[in-house]
């Protein structure tokens, strides 16, 4: 039989008809192609050319999206070569038709509009983003966040007090978004609270790795009437109250210690956060002391199971004297 009389395979014809776009395919392209842009519609494309003073945008549409250089990012330290790049989706604000029918966008402008919202749900939600400090200004410093201007008070960039506020300037910190506030295009963020939660979060984890029963030194920190707080190292800080300060019934913390004072304490309770602090049975014990704290390894491996033994807590060891 001759070859080109033979019929087709089916499997070959099927794949033929997958490959070809269907009628309501096409009549959606063609929709989506024509339809008909006018000046403030916020449109989304596909970056397909980068040069130095522009990038071009796939829209769609029978005609290409330009934007231009000045209308990419308020961002001063913005770099079109370094931060757009292609195949990556934009989305521009229609602001005109240049003489080739190209349609001009601004991504600035749809950021003023797109952006508020976006920071609106990263403060709700308490989002952690990294930004990069552009400069540094009277009482704070200033950054740029979804291409929008926002201010850092020098009371919200560290835990601590800063004096030298250039000394942010080019650094990536750790932020979130505490003051929203489109009308008045006021952006307000925190690094503070970042570095907070980090620290609650990490005292948390040391204190939950505390032994009950484990005898070691601290400072007191602070007296009140009810007791006094002793800091056992590690950032660490535990309440002795005052019926576990000594042996016999005293009105005041003030009558056997003093801020300042070295002490041993045992750790009797660790619950909520909490770590409870007793001189007393430290002394009556006469057990031994662990030094530090940071040096206790929170546990090993025993036939399968972890714990911690006495060779871990005996480590790095004085007898109480």
């Amino acid at each position: 039989m001759n070859e080109s009389n033979q019929k087709p395979d089916l499997e070959e014809v099927n794949i033929v008809s997958e490959s070809i776009p269907s009628m309501a395919e096409f009549e959606s392209e063609i929709n989506r192609s024509f339809k008909k842009l006018k000046e403030g519609d916020i449109v989304k494309g596909t970056v397909i050319g980068i040069s130095d003073t522009e990038v071009t945008i796939d829209l769609d549409y029978f005609a290409e999206g330009i934007i231009k250089l000045e209308e990419l990012s308020n961002d001063p330290r913005f770099s079109i070569k370094a931060d757009i790049t292609i195949g990556e989706e934009i989305s521009a604000t229609v602001i005109g038709e240049d003489k080739d029918g190209n349609i001009l966008l601004s991504r600035k402008k749809a950021d003023d509009i797109l952006a508020w919202d976006t920071l609106k749900e990263m403060m709700d939600s308490r989002k952690v983003v990294s930004i990069k400090v552009s400069e540094a200004v009277k009482a704070g410093v200033v950054t740029y966040l979804n291409g929008i201007r926002a201010f850092i008070p020098a009371s919200k960039l560290a835990l601590d007090y800063v004096e030298d506020l250039n000394s942010f300037v080019g650094k990536e910190i750790d932020v979130i978004v505490v003051t929203v506030e489109p009308e008045k295009k006021k952006l307000v963020l925190s690094a503070r609270d970042v570095l907070r939660d980090k620290a609650e979060e990490e005292k948390k984890t040391k204190i939950s790795q505390m032994q009950v029963g484990l005898i070691t030194t601290g400072t007191v920190e602070k007296i009140m009437p009810f007791g006094a707080f002793v800091n056992i190292g590690n950032g660490v800080s535990g309440l002795v109250h005052i019926s576990q300060i000594c042996g016999k019934r005293i009105k005041s913390p003030n009558e056997v210690i003093k801020e300042g004072d070295n002490v041993t304490v045992k750790i009797i309770g660790v619950k909520d956060g909490k770590i409870s602090l007793s001189m007393k049975e430290a002394k009556e014990q006469q057990e031994k002391v662990v030094e530090d704290i940071s040096e206790i390894p929170t546990e090993y491996k025993s036939g399968g199971n972890a714990t911690t033994g006495l060779g871990a807590l005996l480590k790095n060891i004085k007898l109480d004297q």
